[in-house]
């Protein structure tokens, strides 16, 4: 097969659709890591230690590994390698979990919160831009679309389904 002649993919026009839809998002995906990293690097940061901290700060309550790694849609070993180092550079702090104890509790320190709140402050102005560029009602359709999907893959019986 050359160039010219990509992998066929299923003629039917929805299934077509979604699977453009999941190209994008796989594209959006990296572009954002790399603009995040760019975005909060003055800060120390990296996208991945401002998604944990993100997590912590938008649950309102502390957060062990696991449930940080489900909210952010990375694996725990991956959120745990951040949590370690956020955890080094005195960002957060684990507490002991009275249900598990041995996956601790996660939170922010004072230090933490505050990083976090800067960062948050640098997204809220690109936000700005960007809502200007993308009507709302746009913006508000591809979030919907983007949870009915999350919601439909993380249901056990569909049938599509990947093994676990």
């Amino acid at each position: 097969m050359n160039r010219r002649d990509p992998i066929p993919t299923t003629p039917e026009p929805g299934a077509a659709a979604v699977t453009q839809l999941v190209l994008r998002v796989f594209r959006l995906n990296g572009v954002l890591l790399h603009w995040g990293d760019q975005l909060v690097a003055p800060l120390g940061l990296t996208s991945a230690r401002w998604q944990m901290l993100g997590a912590i700060a938008l649950a309102g309550t502390p957060l062990t590994a696991p449930q940080i790694a489900e909210a952010m849609g990375v694996t725990r070993q991956g959120a745990q390698k951040q949590l370690n180092l956020l955890l080094e550079q005195g960002l957060v702090e684990a507490r002991p979990n009275p249900a598990h104890r041995r996956s601790p509790l996660y939170v922010l320190t004072p230090q933490g919160l505050a990083l976090y709140r800067q960062a948050d402050a640098l997204w809220a102005a690109q936000a700005i831009e960007l809502a200007a560029l993308i009507p709302f009602a746009q913006a508000h359709a591809a979030t919907g679309t983007l949870e009915t999907m999350l919601h439909e893959l993380h249901t056990p019986n569909l049938s599509s389904k990947v093994e676990s």
